[in-house]
């Protein structure tokens, strides 16, 4: 709870789909109750998700300077009692997807397998993150789910974009420990690309702000979804130009300043809903 950003970077994407949704159903605004539950999972699910990583990780995190305060790695909490409260925060996740609508809870569901395996993947491969941008994207189907009652094309360009930018914020974030890394052999993209990291994270970027204007194309949307991409794409493109991948204090900052960046996109789409159906009509 004293460090909620992975908690906003898993809502962010449900809570765009829900917006979108919204819009393409013509409501005069996202759901509350949706919202609400929303963020009720995501800190349910972050927590298990972090829990589950430091059983599975505990070994390696005694490693690395900046996870060997974790609780499991210093010994403050034991294994046993870890699983504990994954199995507590699993059945608070578990209560927010029942009270979903019935296809989303099938969704919600399809997700799990990458979720468990997500920790084991920077022993595999080069490309963990690809891996977590899956799973911290699913929110983007599930509040299209939860509305529509289905999937459809918004809510596929939305996930590949929010898979992207998961992919770019999370190498900003691996590089505060690639030498660790790389003495402990876990694998990542900020080892993977190095020196290239920029110019890699400024292509995935790019990519996002084209899948999500194909998504609101889709719908379609009006102008305040738009001004809320176009505020959004002007803050990825000022991570970029502050990044220094040496600086792992400001790797950091950079990879946090995502939660405002996700807010503005979402601000454009709630408004989308919102001002047409309290402004125009006023209109003569």
């Amino acid at each position: 709870m004293d460090r909620p950003i992975g908690s906003w970077l898993l809502l962010l994407p449900c809570w765009w789909s829900t917006a979108l949704a919204a819009i393409a159903n013509d409501d005069p605004y996202p759901s509350p109750k949706l919202l609400v539950l929303f963020a009720i999972g995501a800190v349910a699910m972050r927590g298990a998700g972090c829990t589950w990583n430091d059983i599975l990780d505990r070994k390696i995190d005694r490693q690395v300077a900046r996870t060997r305060g974790r609780p499991i790695a210093s010994g403050q909490v034991s294994v046993p009692a870890a699983f504990a409260f994954l199995v507590f925060q699993a059945l608070v996740g578990l209560a927010v997807l029942l009270s979903l609508p019935h296809f989303a809870i099938v969704t919600g569901i399809a997700s799990l397998g990458v979720v468990a395996v997500y920790p084991l993947m920077k022993r595999v491969t080069s490309v963990p993150q690809l891996i977590l941008g899956i799973a911290f994207s699913w929110g983007a189907l599930m509040g299209w789910a939860s509305v529509m009652r289905t999937i459809a094309d918004p809510a596929l360009l939305l996930f590949a974009g929010s898979v992207l930018w998961v992919f770019a914020y999370d190498t900003i974030y691996a590089h505060q420990d690639k030498e660790d890394d790389a003495i402990v052999g876990v694998r990542s993209t900020a080892l993977l690309f190095g020196r290239s990291t920029g110019l890699a994270v400024s292509l995935c970027y790019a990519l996002v702000v084209f899948l999500f204007a194909a998504a609101l194309m889709s719908v379609p949307v009006g102008p305040f979804a738009y001004l809320g991409l176009i505020g959004f794409a002007i803050h990825l493109w000022m991570q970029v130009r502050r990044l220094d991948i040496d600086n792992p204090e400001l790797c950091l900052a950079v990879f946090k300043s995502n939660r405002d960046a996700g807010l503005i996109l979402f601000a454009g789409l709630a408004l989308d809903t919102l001002l047409p159906n309290t402004i125009l009509p006023l209109l003569p």
